[in-house]
Parts: C-alpha cells; sequence; structure tokens
C-alpha cells in the first residue's frame, strides 16, 4: 500500500457485534480513526441481555477448529491474517474437544476492553435510525436492526433488496450424492435439465412423510414468532396440512416425467445447483426448523441421499440481510453507495466465524479507501475469499444466506478422493498466505 494521504478520514462503524468490533479493530490497528456507535446498553435488542460488545446470543460455539471443515479453515484463514477477535476468543477458550468454545462473558468483556482502548476509537451510545450520512460507514447491524434503520437499508436497497425473514433450504455435498437414483430435468422439458429429480413411489412417500412429521424440531427463540409467509414455511408444517399436501408443494411431480419408465413418479425431491462448479446442491423447498440430527436423519431417506454430506443444514428464522448478489461488491463495498459496507450476518452470511470474517474484510476494504487506495480481493482458493464471492455472485432463485464450506472452495488439484479436503485446505492457507505478505507488506494492520 502507498502512503497515507493525511489527514485520513473517520470510519463510522455502526454496531459492535462480532463483525463491527472485528472492523473497528482492524481500522484502529491502520491507524485510521473510528467513530464506533452501539446503541446497548441504552437501547437493548431482544436477543441480547449485557451491553458488552460482541456478545455471543446463542452458542458459545465458534465451531470446529479442524482444517476439514468450512468453519475450521476459516478460523485457520483468520488467523494467519491476524484477526483479533479469534485472537481473543482463542484467549477465553473453554474445553471443547476439537470446537472452539468460549467462557462468553469472558470473551465479551475481553473485546470491550480492546475496543475502548484503542485510542484511534471513539465509542459512543446511541440508536442510528439512519444510514450515517459520512464518507466511510461500516454497516454492521447485525440480523436484528431497529425498525428505522430497516427502513433505510430498505429505502437504500429497493423493497426486493433487503429481506427480513431467513427460510434456508439444507445444501449437501453433490459428491456424496447418488445421480444414478434419479435424473436430470426441468419442469415440462422447459430448460437444459438443470435440476436432479429424486423420484419416490408411494411407499417412500409415506415413509419419509411419518418420519417428518414425528422429527424433532428447534423451538422457537425468545424474539422469535412463529408466524411464516408462505414462501418462507418449513417443510414439515407444510406436512401437518394434509398428507397430500407436500404432493402439491416442494414435492409436486408435475411435468417430470422419468425417461427410464416414461411415467410421472409419485412424488419428486428436486435438488438445484448452488454454484457454477456444480459441487453443492440444495434442496428445493426444504427450508426447515428440524433439529440438526433430524434432517441428516429425516432426509438421508430421500433416494440419493443415504450416504449425503451437509454442508448447510436448513433453518427458518427471523432475520434481516441484504440481497449482497445485487447490492455489494465481493469486497462487501454498496455496489449504489461507494464508501459504505456492509458487515456481519446482514450481508448474508450465517454463523459467529463467518460474521468476524466478513468484519474483517470490510473492515481491510474500509481501512483501503481511507488509505487512498482500492480495496483488494480476498483469494478465490481461499474460504474467506470464496464465501464472499459466494454470497455477492448473481444467481438463480432467492438470495440465501451462506456458512463456510468446503463446497465453497474451487475443485481440488488432482489426487486421492478421501484428500480432497486437505488438498482444497491446504491451498486456500497457501492464498491467504500470498494474499498477507502482499496486503500488510507497508502497513500491518493487525495486533498481535
Amino acid at each position: 500500500m502507498p502512503s497515507r494521504p493525511h489527514p485520513e478520514p473517520r470510519v463510522t462503524v455502526v454496531g459492535a457485534g462480532l463483525a463491527g468490533s472485528e472492523a473497528a479493530l482492524l481500522l484502529a490497528a491502520a491507524g485510521v480513526p473510528v467513530d464506533l456507535v452501539e446503541m446497548r446498553p441504552l437501547v437493548s435488542s431482544s436477543a441480547h441481555r449485557t451491553g458488552l460488545f460482541a456478545e455471543l446470543v446463542c452458542s458459545n460455539s465458534l465451531g470446529s477448529d479442524a482444517v476439514d471443515s468450512g468453519k475450521g479453515l476459516l478460523k485457520a484463514e483468520l488467523r494467519a491474517l491476524g484477526s483479533n477477535l479469534l485472537a481473543l476468543a482463542d484467549r477465553a477458550r473453554v474445553p471443547a474437544g476439537k470446537a472452539l468454545a468460549v467462557d462468553r462473558d469472558a470473551f465479551a468483556a475481553a473485546v470491550t476492553e480492546a475496543v475502548r482502548a484503542r485510542p484511534e476509537v471513539r465509542v459512543s451510545t446511541a440508536e442510528v435510525r439512519r444510514i450515517p450520512d459520512a464518507p466511510l460507514v461500516v454497516l454492521a447491524c447485525g440480523p436484528l436492526p431497529p425498525d428505522a434503520l430497516a427502513s433505510g437499508i430498505r429505502e437504500l436497497l429497493g423493497d426486493d433488496g433487503f429481506y427480513f425473514y431467513d427460510a434456508i433450504s439444507p445444501i449437501v455435498d453433490a459428491a456424496t450424492v447418488d445421480p444414478g437414483a434419479g435424473y436430470f430435468a426441468d419442469r415440462y422439458g422447459a430448460g437444459t435439465g438443470d435440476y436432479l429429480n429424486l423420484p419416490m413411489d408411494r411407499d417412500r412417500y409415506e415413509a419419509f412423510l411419518a418420519a417428518l412429521l414425528s422429527a424433532r424440531v428447534v423451538p422457537a427463540r425468545d424474539f422469535e414468532e412463529e408466524r411464516y409467509f408462505e414462501s418462507c414455511m418449513p417443510v414439515e408444517v407444510i406436512a401437518r396440512r394434509g398428507p397430500e399436501t407436500l404432493l402439491f408443494g416442494p414435492l409436486r411431480p408435475v411435468g417430470l416425467r422419468d425417461p427410464a419408465t416414461g411415467k410421472t413418479p409419485y412424488a419428486v425431491v428436486q435438488l438445484r445447483k448452488e454454484n457454477a462448479a456444480g459441487t453443492m446442491y440444495n434442496l428445493v423447498g426444504f427450508q426447515t426448523k428440524l433439529a440438526y440430527p433430524e434432517q441428516e436423519r429425516v432426509f438421508s431417506m430421500i433416494p440419493g441421499l443415504s450416504r449425503a454430506k451437509f454442508l448447510r443444514h436448513g433453518s427458518v428464522h427471523r432475520n434481516a440481510f441484504v440481497d449482497a448478489r445485487r447490492h455489494l461488491h465481493p469486497w462487501l463495498e454498496c455496489r449504489t453507495r461507494p464508501g459504505l459496507f456492509f458487515a456481519g450476518q446482514v450481508t448474508g452470511v450465517e454463523g459467529y466465524v463467518e460474521s468476524i470474517a466478513s468484519g474483517f474484510v470490510a473492515g481491510v476494504s474500509a481501512a483501503a479507501r481511507a488509505l487512498g487506495t482500492e480495496p483488494p480481493l480476498f483469494p478465490a482458493a481461499s474460504m474467506t475469499g470464496a464465501l464472499m464471492r459466494h454470497i455477492t455472485t448473481p444467481g438463480p432463485g432467492a438470495f440465501q444466506p451462506m456458512n463456510a464450506n468446503f463446497g465453497l472452495l474451487p475443485p481440488a488439484p488432482p489426487g486421492h478422493k478421501r484428500e480432497r479436503k486437505a488438498r482444497q485446505a491446504a491451498a486456500a492457507l497457501d492464498a491467504i498466505g500470498a494474499f498477507r505478505r502482499n496486503l500488510f507488506k507497508y502497513n500491518p494492520l493487525c495486533v498481535k
């Protein structure tokens, strides 16, 4: 990076959650002055209980540390890049096997202290009711922004650019799906055979339905309401409306004649490619509130999925996020308002570590703008870069949030199938190492 222009413009960071705190600390380490605005404890959300920064509202686990898992590789990359929040999480670690779990209070207190200790960061407590009118802004307002701010985001992006309900279908590793159990076709032959159709006869369907109806669901959290839009209806809720309801919904077989038999199956589950490389399949219409183990048990009853590896489980919960495919660059800058960056779950990333990663990316990008350079593009071979590219690349269907998983990465270099993830992880960490050396050659942005 070239020498810094003087003086550096201030960056306004809205929200001191995981993403906002990561961005603020990175900007401060780069010598960029920060105005960090957090509404708690003046105004609390229904999901929080303290006024501390980076409070974990659900689990205290940040997922596996193994680099052959999506979250584990993402954490390894963030550690290599010098993420402040990962360093603080490691110090607040509690025993959890191969996972990184933290003492929630100790972690949040450490993050709060680290942020407040930076002389470059000016913290204020206030409810932000509109997008700040400042040259550089990182909007890390979380998935439950105040109504007034949410209205401001919707006004900026349009009614169809901001979602208020998160309906996610499971995604499976394409390499673990048996394509011989189904056939490729589009309904009524209209298309190029993009869907993998997994047919069921009546007996198979009724067994699947019984398992679905008896499966354990995740109870609603205190700040959620059990009210769904029709387009967000969990598959098990649809099933409870009657034994044949699914046959007129996501399992509708009409127009999907099986070329092997020339007949229309009793029921059909459709799988759609989730990315251009075809390494991931989305179970179309299977948004669900089933517990994760129950999803794997019940959905493995679908023909062709008996050995499927789940890269992302389904969910339905209240959430607010932008349509990043249309409105954000891969460096998380708004396409229609330069200088405005989004970070955290509002970008469409799912999970604690993913939120930290988005805060790191947004922080680097805002720092680059403040220092008079162009934001860098994180390498496509890395989990960080692949995740940012995925959520910001236009594609079919409605936008759905995404977590870190190996299906996002480029195909592995040639070698044994069992070592595929190890080769992908090695390539990702090599790419991050080279990226870091170039990015921080002149201005180390992170504090050890």
